[in-house]
């Protein structure tokens, strides 16, 4: 039989086993708080990107102009 897996709760640190529901976080309470965090613009992805496709995407949409939703 397998060891469980277990993990620090990203948030507050506590030791957490994979089985928990709530894994990799020891509770609601923690997922939230880290959700929180995302949304809010505490945390950022700071690697560049590197894929072609998403580059030629990204720059593709800086070209259009702003379109008004006029039609509607």
């Amino acid at each position: 039989m397998a060891p469980n897996k277990a993990l620090r709760c990203p948030t507050c640190r506590t030791l957490v086993l994979e089985k928990n529901n709530d894994y990799p976080f020891c509770s609601d309470r923690c997922r939230r708080i880290d959700l929180g965090k995302w949304a809010s613009g505490e945390y950022r992805i700071s690697s560049p990107i590197l894929d072609p496709e998403v580059l030629e995407g990204l720059a593709e949409h800086a070209r259009r102009p702003q379109q008004d939703n006029d039609d509607d």
